[in-house]
């Protein structure tokens, strides 16, 4: 088992990473540029080796209510891999929540095409709008233009 300190070394290697002292000598490591709400990557890293990681938007990781895994017995690979993962998971919003950014009244459509991309056409307030992730890529004043706009483009409606 890694030392308090060999840990906080490791940890402290990750300059995206900021420390923050909590009660009784733990420290939590926070990721400020986290896309979600949630940005503690280490949670309650106590002076007798013991805490955790937060591996909630992880694949393969037992964890907890919380999403958090326990560190206590990781070797240093292992840490320096959970703690990178979990920096990237917090980083990056998976597609559906992009979409979900965007529509939620009913009046959108997902066209694939070429290279397997996908656009949202959404009916916003009197216009249609072409979505590519959160990015707005053209606006019509009816369904028909934007229906031909994107047949033009090669996309065909899922």
């Amino acid at each position: 088992m890694l030392s308090f300190d060999e840990k906080l070394a490791i940890i402290s290697s990750f300059p995206e990473l900021h420390r923050k002292d909590v009660s009784l000598g733990r420290v939590n490591f926070h990721y400020e540029e986290s896309v979600y709400d949630k940005t503690v990557v280490v949670h309650h890293l106590h002076p007798n080796g013991n805490g955790f990681v937060y591996a909630g938007f992880l694949k393969g990781y037992e964890t907890n209510d919380k999403g958090l895994v326990n560190i206590r017995d990781y070797t240093e690979e292992e840490l320096r891999s959970i703690i990178e993962a979990s920096i990237e998971s917090l980083s990056t919003l998976p597609d559906t929540a992009r979409e979900e950014a965007i529509v939620g009244n009913g009046n959108e459509q997902r066209w694939n095409g070429p290279d397997n991309a996908t656009l949202l056409l959404v009916h916003e307030d009197d216009l249609w709008n072409v979505y590519s992730g959160l990015n707005l890529e053209a606006a019509f004043l009816s369904y028909e233009e934007a229906e031909d706009y994107l047949f033009e483009e090669g996309f065909r409606r899922l």
